[in-house]
């Protein structure tokens, strides 16, 4: 069922200021989602599910409760507590929720991943410098078969955590849709922080373009880049 509230975007028309494929990619989300952001099938679709991780992600795992259980040592309660609310998601492929499992399996992983995320999530530093520790950490945890070290998770958990800071990248789906969109995408293949800036720079100019649905944070936005890269949406 739709809502049936009135669509936001009537009341100021800005869509005479943009780009022919921008507003290409507005109609297809349209055509799906009628009522843009507010749809009640959007949100039932692609919205909930992930908002619902990040409320999960707030009740056990927010600023000050991680902080406590970091000084406390519970390297495995906290960990048990981020792959479980991932796994809730369909962010990332089986494959990589089974890297994850197997990366934090023993109490040395577990810990490097624990106090990596935390320094990612709320350590000192400029957004590159935690990144880039970030990025360091993962690549160093233990590996059996697949490697940890992807786009989608280096970036799930920072988007579960603080969506209206973090974004999500799934490479292919967002390489097609910034080509379809007409927007400018540094990706490179190796997780570094040029791509990942690149990513919120386009992030930045999809809300841009859909700041008359009210965006509310880069879920939002996130979605906005899946409806127009995905075969799901084809």
């Amino acid at each position: 069922m739709t809502t049936t509230r009135a669509r936001p975007w009537r009341r100021k028309q800005p869509e005479a200021k943009l780009p022919k494929v921008v507003l290409r990619a507005r109609r297809k989300f349209l055509k799906f989602f009628p009522y843009g952001f507010r749809d009640q099938t959007y949100l039932d679709w692609e919205r909930n599910y992930k908002w619902a991780a990040h409320e999960a992600w707030e009740e056990r795992l927010s600023d000050e409760q991680f902080r406590s259980r970091l000084r406390d040592g519970d390297f495995l309660g906290i960990v048990n507590d981020a792959v479980r609310i991932e796994s809730r998601t369909n962010l990332l492929f089986s494959f990589e929720k089974m890297a994850v499992r197997d990366a934090v399996a023993s109490d040395a992983g577990a810990r490097d991943f624990v106090e990596g995320l935390y320094d990612w999530l709320h350590g000192s530093g400029t957004e590159q410098q935690r990144f880039e520790r970030w990025v360091e950490t993962v690549r160093g945890l233990p590996r059996r078969q697949t490697r940890v070290l992807t786009w989608p998770v280096a970036t799930v958990f920072g988007f579960i955590a603080k969506p209206r800071v973090h974004c999500f990248l799934k490479p292919t789906v967002t390489r097609v849709a910034a080509e379809r969109m007409g927007l400018e995408f540094d990706y490179r293949s190796a997780v570094q922080w040029s791509t990942y800036s690149s990513l919120l720079s386009l992030a930045r100019e999809v809300r841009a373009a859909t700041a008359d649905w009210r965006p509310r944070d880069l879920i939002d936005v996130q979605s906005f880049i899946w409806v127009q890269g995905s075969d799901e949406y084809s």
